[in-house]
Order: C-alpha cells, then structure tokens, then sequence
C-alpha cells in the first residue's frame, strides 16, 4: 500500500531541487522591504537637499539586479515544484489504474462507474494539488515567514511581539473551520460521483430512453443530480474560499500598532529611534508577512480537502506488478473434476439437491460449507482432454454455456477441480495462466483501431494465415486500405459477422494450449463455418479447443461434447447424445430439416 510519504520519496531529487531554489528565493525577498527603506531614505534627503540623485539612481539599479536574481530563483523553484506535481499526478493515477485493472471482477462490478471515474481525475488531482501547494508553501510561506520576522525582531522586539499577537489568530480560525471545509468537500465529492454516473447512464442508454418514451423524466432526475452538484460544490467553494479575506484582515490589523508605535520610533519617543529607512522597511516586512499568512491559512484548507480525496482513493493506492509477457504454455492434459461455479457472493457446491447438512464434506475452495439456498449456475463438469482435441459445449437457454467458458478464465472462484499439466489453474500466477488459456467472448470487444492493430495488439508475427483462416481476406480485400481500415469504435464500421472473425483471427494469433471459443461463427453460412472450423483444426493442432455454440450440426466431428441442461453437466459424444438425450436428438433434428435464422436456433437452444 502506497502513502503519502512514499510518493514524496520517490521526488527527492525535485525536492532537493525546490528545497535549494527556495531557501535561496525566500531568504532573498527581505532585500525588498530593505532596498525599499534605503530608497525612501534617500528620496527625502534629496529633497532636504543632502543628498544626491545619482545615489538614489544606484540604489535602485542594485535593488533591480537583486531582484531579478531572487526572481530566477522563484522561477527555477516554480520549474521544479510543477514537474513535482506533474510526477505525483502521473504516479498516483498509473498506480490506481493498475490497481482497478487488476481488481477482481467482482469488486469491479460493486463500483460505480460515476465514482471510478471521480476519483481517478477529482480526487487524484486533488491530493497532487495538495502536495504541490504543501511543498510550495514550506518555502513560499515558511521560509519567508522566517525572514521576515527575524527582520521584524531586528528593528524592534518588543513592537514585534505586540503585532505577532494577530496573525496567529488566522491560523487558530482556519483551524476551526477545518470540520465545515472538510464535510463540504466530500458532499461535493460524493455528488459529482452521482452526476458522473448519471450522465454515463443518460449518454449511454439515451436510444432506449427515447424509444420507450422516458426522455423526459431522465432529464429531470438528471436535472437533479446536475442542481444538487452545483449547490454542493458551490458551497464547498465558498467556505474553502469566503475566509481568505477575513485572514487577511486579522492578519493586517497589527498594522495599526506598527503605524502608532512605529510612529513614535520615527518622532524619538518610542521604545527604538527609527529613521524613514526603518520605519518603511518594518512597515513593508509586517505588510507581506501578513500576507503569507493569509496564504498559510488558505494552505490548511487545501491540504483538508487533498486529505478528503485521499481517504476516498487510498484504498486504491496498492502496488502491483507489471505483468510480463504471458508467452504460451507447454501442450499439456486438461482434467475437470466436479467442477461447478456460482456467481460471486454465493457458495458453490458440488450437491446443489442436498441440504448443506447433509453433505459436510463438500467444501468450498475458501473452506467453508456451501449454504443450501446457494444455486450454481451448473454442477459436476467432469472430463478429460488430450492436445488437438475438440470439445463442443451446448445447451439449453440461459443454461451457464458462456459462464462454463469463463471458468477457464479463474476470474472467479470455482468448485471441483481443473488441472492442467497436473497444476490447479487457479493456483497459478496470472501470467502463467494467461499462458495456457486463450479465450473468445460472444461480445468481439474491439477498439477503435485499425484491423491490422485489433489483431496484433502490439505482437509481431505474420497474420495474413489467421485471416485467410476465418475466411475474411476476400472481404479485407474489397475494403480501400485494406489491413489499415480503422473500424471505428466497437468495430462499428464492419457486420456483426466481421467483427466476430476480426475476434477469432486475434484469438488465433495469439494461440494458447487450451482455447475457448464462445461462438465464434457469428453471423455465417454453415459452409463457411465448416471451413472456418476445418481451419482453426489444421492451425491448432495441439492445442485443446472448447467450442461453445447452438448449431449441433457442427458438433459431429468433434471429439467431446458438453451438454447442459437446468444447471447439470453431461459430458458424452455427439452420436452417443444422438442416442441417449431426447432433446439433444430433436434439436439435432430440427437444424437438419430446416436452417432457420440465427435468431430463431437461438430461441430453441441458447
């Protein structure tokens, strides 16, 4: 886990940087009020006739070449302090992308969307802004501070006592408005959450809320959520803001004992006899003190609201490895024993038509005994499967066919066993289980980039015989730059049927010993999906493939098939399921007399 200390660690060369800039910065900005003194001096000896132009024009030439070099200095600082901030912004969000990248899929989908993305951008630049104005401010504020008052002390102790009473009063009142400052910052945080997932939902379902008519009532609930965040966000602002001047004046008010007192230094009847000189160069360090007051004030209040979006992401903030290239694991046995799954939040058990009493030895994989009302989307997957076979997976409507693909993927945890090359698969580490498993969706999931790139993602090699393989070079061909046609995003600009083979054709090329394939012939003829399939066996002969898909046809020269039904897993041969499953031999039936349309086998066998 990432703190706050570890991001500044990880800037110490920036900071040594800023630390040396701004000592000599802030150090430098007493020679204002100093040089200031010196010229008012000057001015009203040249008019009592004691003195000479040419002085004063010395003076100010000094002054102006001082001050240009504590200026470079506050330049140099300002350099640094930003590539600083920039380094922080950039670490703390690689850090939480990595960490939501990584986060498991169920943990992923209890977040909402609107607060994802609040604190990826909100909350991130928040605490970076904090740490930025905190490093500023030690130099800007606290080393100036220093200066000044050492000065201050130098020209009058007991004056200065006196007007140091009020700028400690600011400090004491910013203090006490940390509570309001705070809980008005994560109610603005919390309703630009909700209007961040309020205007997602309104952008991305806006065609069914047209279609069905309730345009109108999602303007109003989102009219809401838009009020409620500027009424909140604006009452953030404003205590984090409305205070600065009233800092400002308790902090100037020493002023007035430094026009009375000093006042009487100048006249000779106060505790220090002052010339003009001393009296404009107090007066000056007093003026800008008390406005680095103002500033440290306004610093306590941002560093309370960067804490407030620290909290909300800290539990982000954890490292993670860079995952290296998967590569590709060797051929090797697959075994599935018992294997079952629930979807999280749920036990799994392997007896979903037992009490849990009944069947103390089923365990889950965390140990515990399933709970009797749990309902696995499909129990007692046993088989086995040797490299170059092929495996159909089948069945019934909403009966777990894509759940039972995503298995393979250990996205969640499983019941029973699956081992490959004798290893648990989810015992492995990610990569060496993205080494053995290649998987393909229903949904093609690609990104708005060339067909070329959609395959490729990044790997070298030859992919013309991946396409030519699920028969899309012909149809690549027709397009006018070919490989390099971009297809927007999704792959809307290519047919249901393309998008599918762009996704099959990735899947190949990035071969794995063990591939699931989840309808992978979208939108084709049967001839071209024999083809495509006598295709895929030819490229993948030792690797062990898991067909999903609703045309049994296709399963006739397959070595395995998996038939599901009304959560039960039975594992058998398509001739012997031709034989033995009644459902299974009228579904067979019905594709061989008529080819309906992919809807209508959908409806009868999905």
């Amino acid at each position: 886990m990432k703190t706050m200390k570890s991001y500044f660690s990880g800037q110490k060369r920036y900071i040594f940087l800023v630390t040396v800039t701004g000592i000599l910065y802030n150090a430098g900005v007493v020679a204002g009020p100093w040089f200031e003194g010196r010229l008012a001096l000057c001015f009203v000896n040249i008019l009592k006739g004691t003195d000479r132009p040419s002085r004063m024009i010395r003076i100010a030439v000094l002054y102006v070449l001082v001050i240009l070099t504590v200026q470079s200095m506050r330049f140099v600082k300002r350099l640094y302090v930003r590539k600083f901030a920039n380094n922080i912004r950039l670490d703390m969000r690689d850090t939480l992308y990595r960490s939501l990248v990584h986060m498991d899929r169920a943990a992923m989908e209890k977040e909402h969307a609107g607060e994802v993305m609040t604190k990826a951008i909100t909350d991130v630049d928040a605490c970076a802004e904090g740490m930025r104005k905190f490093l500023t401010e030690i130099f800007d504020t606290g080393v100036a501070m220093a200066a000044y008052l050492v000065m201050l002390f130098y020209y009058d102790v007991r004056l200065t006592v006196i007007v140091m009473l009020f700028p400690p009063a600011a400090y004491v009142i910013a203090e006490k408005m940390k509570r309001i400052v705070t809980r008005s910052t994560a109610e603005s945080r919390r309703s630009a959450e909700r209007l961040a997932g309020a205007t997602l939902d309104r952008v991305s379902n806006a065609v069914t809320y047209r279609v069905y008519g309730r345009e109108a009532d999602q303007d109003k609930g989102y009219e809401a959520h838009l009020s409620d965040y500027e009424k909140k966000a604006v009452r953030a602002d404003i205590w984090e803001n409305m205070m600065q001047p009233i800092y400002l004046v308790i902090a100037m008010a020493g002023t007035i004992f430094v026009i009375w007192l000093g006042g009487k230094n100048v006249l000779g009847t106060g505790w220090r006899v002052w010339t003009i000189a001393s009296f404009t160069t107090y007066l000056s360090c007093y003026t800008k003190l008390a406005q680095k007051t103002s500033h440290a004030a306004k610093l306590f209040n941002a560093l309370q609201k960067a804490g407030v979006s620290w909290k909300r992401i800290r539990p982000f903030m954890k490292e993670t490895p860079d995952t290296p290239d998967a590569g590709t694991a060797e051929p090797a046995d697959l075994v599935c024993d018992e294997v079952s799954f629930t979807y999280p939040d749920e036990k799994v058990s392997s007896c979903p038509d037992k009490k849990a009493s009944s069947c103390p030895d089923d365990k889950t994989k965390e140990g515990t005994v399933p709970e009797s009302a749990a309902e696995p989307v499909y129990v007692g997957l046993t088989f086995e499967a040797r490299p170059g076979e092929l495996i159909g997976v089948t069945g019934g409507v909403a009966s777990g066919k894509s759940t039972l693909g995503k298995t393979f993927l250990c996205e969640a945890p499983y019941g029973g066993s699956i081992r490959y090359g004798g290893a648990e698969l989810s015992d492995l580490i990610s990569p060496e289980k993205e080494a053995v498993v290649g998987y393909m969706g229903h949904d093609p999931e690609l990104f708005s980039d060339t067909i070329e790139e959609n395959i490729r993602l990044g790997k070298e090699g030859e992919i013309l015989p991946y396409i030519r393989a699920v028969c899309l070079d012909e149809e690549i061909d027709t397009f006018p730059e070919k490989l390099n046609t971009r297809i927007g995003d999704g792959g809307v600009r290519l047919s249901g049927g393309q998008q599918a083979r762009v996704a099959l054709a990735r899947t190949l090329f990035h071969s794995r010993p063990v591939m699931v394939l989840d309808d992978p012939f979208s939108a084709v003829d049967r001839p071209t999906e024999r083809k495509i399939l006598t295709n895929i066996r030819a490229m993948q002969k030792n690797a062990i493939i898991l067909l999903i898909s609703h045309r049994l046809e296709t399963f006739g020269g397959t070595d395995q098939v998996i038939w599901m039904e009304e959560g039960h897993v039975t594992v058998s041969t398509h001739e012997a399921l031709l034989a033995e499953n009644k459902t299974y031999r009228r579904l067979c039936a019905l594709q061989s007399e008529t080819e309906p349309s992919r809807e209508e086998v959908s409806h009868e066998t999905r």
